[in-house]
């Protein structure tokens, strides 16, 4: 048995998988997020470490026997969180999290200090990533600043509280702004932009290596061996594409949760920060990750239902379901905009709008148009993507967009390419990191990385279908540069 610990932003999931691929048992604990102002976004880290406890004990109440044959563990979590130490690892002030958005000065400051951290960091300076939280936290709380001994990222306080030991791996480091990601190590010019130096950065290693060994009193605690290893593990989406077996180049999925993110594996450091572009180390030695990242995906889906007054997704969909061709192309354009955009545009300021309504508009026409605006922006992701020379075969879809065929359909027609569904792929991040466990004692790649079973494959459809849709997406595509001094002045 090995066992995943997913540390994610509102739960810590937790899952048991047996050397025959079987999931044995997943439990899971609730968080609750802090914002102490506008824009910001905080967690106390004891709360994770609460939360794991409970998720723990839940999934070995289910399954005593089994969770007893534990013979590794592997880490998954939330990426770029700021979780500050001092000398003696306590913790200084509750972790910034990925979603908090404080620091977009800093990242101005960060670009001006050190023009080549695109290049290096295979990213743009954004308020998401942890770089700019540390700046932020220099010049508005600089007593507590000088006190930083080690930053670590939420899954890898979790490894320090589990092993002692202040180690990281590269898919979760490299979205901190200080990893060389093509060389796969600290950088000291990063992390010199920022007022650092290596000796407050945890250890690093593979995300398939050994980093530690259960300490004896959790070991004790939860029933396992004593001195049972932990693995490296994964960033969320590099352990997620691990639990779908997306580990050679040209694999990859698409996520469609509250965000909305492709991501496709690279034989090596492929970078377009000109166009936000996530350049990421994967959780496998010698390869790598592109993401587009869309900040409203599913989460569109679920404020057009609430603002139509639908009783549920399902029955939108189901509404949206039975418009024909004709009433597609009649429906509006939308930018999915709700929050501000990553990929392509950067902005902040952006937000979401309907173009082309009429008095014949419907529900079921603006549930279209919500459907069809978030592909068409993960589209212009995908096009990014193909600029930095990555190329894209047959594509998982997870999250809880996958439940809607029209919707994975539409994907696989614009993409050009299958668009599959796969058991267990709802798992994911725990599944990834409970295989990282595995390999880390000793499995091989090509038996632990499996693609799962097929649930449904989705095939592009014709030539005049597609055609019509890229003919509205060119329009689609129009409208952000058109609106876009709009949106910085509102």
């Amino acid at each position: 048995m090995y066992l995943g610990i997913d540390l994610g932003t509102s739960e810590v999931k937790v899952l048991l998988l047996q050397d025959d691929h079987q999931i044995v048992a997943t439990a899971g604990a609730r968080l609750t997020l802090s914002r102490p102002q506008p824009g910001w976004s905080e967690q106390d880290p004891q709360d994770w470490w609460r939360a794991t406890e409970e998720a723990v004990a839940a999934l070995r109440a289910q399954a005593p026997a089994a969770f007893a044959q534990v013979r590794g563990i592997g880490l998954s979590g939330q990426m770029h969180g700021a979780t500050l130490l001092d000398a003696d690892d306590a913790v200084l002030r509750p972790a910034i999290l990925w979603n908090d958005v404080r620091s977009e000065a800093e990242c101005r400051e960060l670009q001006r200090r050190l023009p080549s951290l695109p290049e290096l960091a295979g990213n743009l300076a954004m308020p998401g990533f942890t770089a700019p939280k540390l700046l932020w936290v220099q010049r508005h709380e600089p007593r507590l600043f000088e006190r930083v001994r080690c930053v670590l990222l939420p899954k890898d306080w979790l490894r320090l509280k589990l092993t002692g030991e202040k180690v990281s791996e590269m898919s979760d480091a490299a979205g901190t702004l200080w990893l060389d990601v093509a060389q796969r190590r600290w950088s000291r010019e990063l992390l010199s932009a920022t007022n650092l130096g290596e000796q407050r950065m945890p250890r690093l290693v593979e995300g398939s290596e050994v980093s530690g060994a259960l300490r004896d009193a959790v070991a004790d605690a939860w029933g396992l061996p004593r001195g049972t290893p932990v693995a490296g593990g994964g960033g969320d989406n590099a352990a997620s594409a691990v639990g779908i077996g997306a580990v050679r180049p040209g694999e990859g999925f698409i996520s469609l949760g509250t965000s909305g993110v492709l991501f496709v594996v690279t034989d090596r450091f492929r970078a377009n920060p000109a166009s936000a572009v996530h350049a990421f180390c994967h959780a496998l030695p010698q390869r790598w990750h592109q993401m587009s990242v869309m900040l409203s995906a599913a989460s569109c889906l679920s404020w057009i239902t609430r603002l139509v007054g639908a009783a549920d997704e399902a029955a939108l969909l189901r509404q949206v379901g039975e418009l024909d061709a004709a009433a597609q192309a009649a429906a509006p354009l939308f930018l999915p905009y709700l929050g501000g955009e990553r990929t392509p545009h950067n902005d902040a300021h952006a937000r979401g709008v309907f173009f082309g309504l009429s008095h014949d508009t419907t529900a079921a026409h603006l549930g279209w148009s919500v459907l069809e605006g978030v592909a068409f922006g993960m589209l212009d992701g995908l096009h990014a993507l193909q600029a930095a020379g990555t190329e894209v075969g047959p594509l998982t879809i997870v999250g809880g967009g996958s439940r809607s065929p029209l919707w994975a359909q539409l994907f696989a027609t614009l993409y050009g390419v299958p668009v599959r569904t796969v058991h267990g792929g709802e798992a994911g991040g725990a599944l990834g990191a409970a295989r990282l466990a595995w390999l880390a004692t000793g499995g091989r790649e090509d038996e632990v990385c499996r693609a799962p079973s097929l649930n449904v494959e989705y095939r592009p459809e014709d030539g005049a279908r597609r055609d019509a849709l890229l003919a509205r997406h060119g329009r689609f595509k129009a409208l952000y540069p058109t609106l876009r001094a709009a949106f910085a002045a509102a």
